[in-house]
């Protein structure tokens, strides 16, 4: 059993599916206030915050404490969420035809160990088509996702190549934490 500290459904989904038992609750965690110049410090800065909140919040001598956090990079631009529909049309337009990172960064703490890992994933996207993406945004299916991106629904049919895990772009690297569950 693990805490999964944060209020994504799609980690949940990820555990899951591995057959990973865990509770999820979380403190939340201003990301606003990070200054970064990178995605992978963007994303580190992140689940920092959210670990050190989480671990004075809950500890991890119950249950085994993990956070995660999940950025996009399209063209040289960091892609965060998206706070209205017409931010979540232009961060779709740069992604569109590009090469895009899904970088993860996640924190895994018992007692005993301690796994920090950024993880990427890069997507190469055929340009999309501009009714699937009025049809995605009024789904709404684009808010609270990074970068705005689904790669397991709306993505999906625009993929070219991907170098990576899918699990990694979906905000939880599975493969990397998994070999740490089972020690």
């Amino acid at each position: 059993m693990l805490r999964l500290a944060s209020s994504s459904i799609t980690r949940a989904e990820l555990l899951r599916g591995e057959g990973i038992p865990f509770v999820q609750e979380s403190v939340d965690f201003d990301e606003d206030s990070i200054v970064a110049t990178s995605p992978k410090n963007f994303v580190y800065q992140a689940t920092l915050g959210k670990y050190k909140v989480n671990l004075e919040r809950f500890g991890c001598s119950d249950y085994p404490l993990l956070v995660a956090d999940t950025v996009v990079s399209a063209q040289g631009k960091i892609l965060r969420k998206a706070k209205n529909e017409a931010d979540a049309r232009e961060i779709l337009s740069t992604q569109s035809g590009a090469e895009t990172d899904i970088v993860t960064c996640m924190i895994y703490k018992t007692p005993r160990r301690e796994l920090i890992d950024i993880s990427i994933t890069r997507y190469f996207f055929n340009p999309f088509d501009p009714d699937d993406i009025e049809r995605y945004l009024q789904s709404g299916e684009w808010r609270g996702k990074a970068g705005a991106c689904m790669v397991e629904g709306f993505c999906k049919p625009y993929i070219r190549e991907v170098r990576g895990f899918e699990s990694t772009a979906m905000g939880l690297s599975i493969e990397v934490l998994k070999p740490f569950l089972e020690e």
